[in-house]
């Protein structure tokens, strides 16, 4: 193993840390600095890590905090020996991919050599003690599964897939229950994300439906009509039933991409991307089968006039009774053939730019940082809306021409070829605007929900 700075060396480093660290410059380090410092600098989970070896009162002089770092250093040298399977001083790839194993996770070798590549610092392709010890020294990890999520949650799985392919869980997640914990955390992000951005939402059906070559509804008419006929309230109608449809939706996802998946997999290790996605659009239209009739009663409710329905229920009920069962079902082929574009496009757009990012700005690390993953998010769902709004805008007319008087009532084809012949193919793309609008909006407020949720219910931060 190769050597280490001397002691008078290390010492003088960890006083420049000392320092940066005492933000009050008061000559100790107080959980609050500590705390404020590991969160600067990226170490993990600084509630944790703030209270390992520091009374909330006091803090930590130099020497104290100097025999801190040499405890965490002890802890470090036995998590890197245990990763270190043929103890030759150094983890490589192998090594890595041996660890996720046995932990009932499976990672590919490019998985593994990019959290390898994130702690190389001298290009060896391997990791030495002191690479180990200067990346994690700060970090709030307490044994080798500590180690791994954190390696899991921060490189090998990030937002930008979520948005189309469900989470995965090591046999530990699942039966610890940190598994429904994050689907909770996810479930709140998006609860709240749908309701802050509700107004735009609904603004985007109100076009979709009632805009036309004629009328040159926009957004600022939309808005006016809409308050004007039910008062800024009614800029959230169709939202109750939207938040509601996030639970069901997001357990029968998962439920059905873990099946898929295995099926896809059979004795392979571990699944490629294109197989994710795959796994991730199946298991996406096994969801949306089931719970489409909810989409179908939010578009009605979110349409509805002050005073149509008395409620979600009168509105189910009207429905079954004037239109019959299949009314659930009206626009569900390209509801389904909407997912296949939007979830390729998006996926297919993030993985690009975030490797062109990579290899363009950023050599030493795998993890392009939280603000470049939501930019490439933001960027990869717009394309991919762009790809499938047309099939979205169809859906919704379809969900809703039943309860428009004198709508004519077509097919996904007859409608398509009626809304070219009347509008061009502008047409197809009304209310697009308040879609685009609501993007940002809806991405920054999920994740900031997320992150706090997660935080909340002590799920290790990716």
């Amino acid at each position: 193993m190769r050597g280490g700075p001397g002691d008078a060396e290390r010492r003088q480093r960890w006083g420049r840390l000392f320092e940066e660290l005492d933000s009050n410059k008061d000559g100790r380090v107080d959980v609050h600095e500590l705390r404020q410092g590991l969160a600067r600098l990226g170490a993990g989970d600084p509630d944790r890590g703030a209270q390992q070896g520091i009374s909330p009162d006091g803090g930590l002089d130099l020497e104290e905090f100097i025999l801190y770092l040499q405890e965490r250093e002890q802890r470090l040298l036995l998590l890197f020996h245990s990763l270190d399977r043929n103890q030759d001083g150094h983890i490589d790839v192998s090594e890595i991919q041996q660890s996720f194993r046995a932990l009932g996770i499976s990672i590919s070798l490019e998985q593994a050599e990019k959290i390898l590549h994130s702690i190389d610092r001298d290009g060896t392709m391997t990791i030495d003690w002191q690479e180990w010890r200067d990346h994690f020294l700060l970090h709030s990890l307490e044994n080798v599964e500590d180690v791994l999520y954190f390696w899991k949650h921060s490189t090998v799985l990030d937002i930008g897939e979520c948005l189309t392919v469900p989470d995965e869980f090591s046999e530990q997640e699942k039966l610890t229950g940190m598994w429904w914990k994050q689907l909770v955390a996810g479930a709140v992000a998006g609860a709240v994300s749908r309701t802050g951005t509700a107004p735009l939402d609904r603004l985007k059906v109100f076009m979709q439906v009632h805009a036309s070559k004629t009328n040159r509804l926009n957004i600022l008419g939309g808005l006016r009509s809409m308050i004007q006929e039910g008062g800024v309230r009614s800029l959230w109608r169709g939202n109750g039933i939207n938040v509601l449809k996030i639970a069901p939706e997001s357990a029968i996802k998962f439920m059905a991409y873990e099946q898929i998946k295995r099926a896809i997999r059979g004795q392979q290790e571990t699944l490629h991307v294109q197989e994710r996605f795959v796994a991730g659009s199946l298991a996406g239209a096994t969801a949306q089968t089931i719970i489409y009739p909810m989409e179908v009663l939010k578009t009605r409710l979110t349409l509805r006039r002050t005073g149509q329905y008395k409620g979600l229920l009168d509105c189910a009920w009207r429905i079954l009774e004037r239109e019959g069962p299949r009314a659930f079902y009206r626009g569900y082929l390209p509801n389904v053939l909407g997912i296949i574009p939007y979830a390729g496009i998006d996926l297919a757009v993030y993985e690009t730019l975030k490797n062109q990012w990579l290899q363009q700005y950023s050599h030493d690390s795998a993890d392009p940082g939280i603000l470049v993953l939501l930019a490439c998010g933001t960027i990869s769902s717009t394309c991919g809306q762009l790809a499938s709004y047309p099939l979205a805008l169809v859906r919704t007319r379809m969900q809703a021409q039943a309860s428009i008087e004198g709508a004519p009532q077509l097919s996904m084809l007859g409608l398509l070829r009626h809304i070219l012949s009347q509008e061009g193919v502008r047409g197809l793309y009304r209310g697009i605007a308040p879609n685009f609008m609501k993007v940002i909006p809806a991405v920054s407020i999920s994740y900031v929900v997320y992150e706090n949720m997660k935080q909340a219910l002590g799920v290790t931060s990716r």
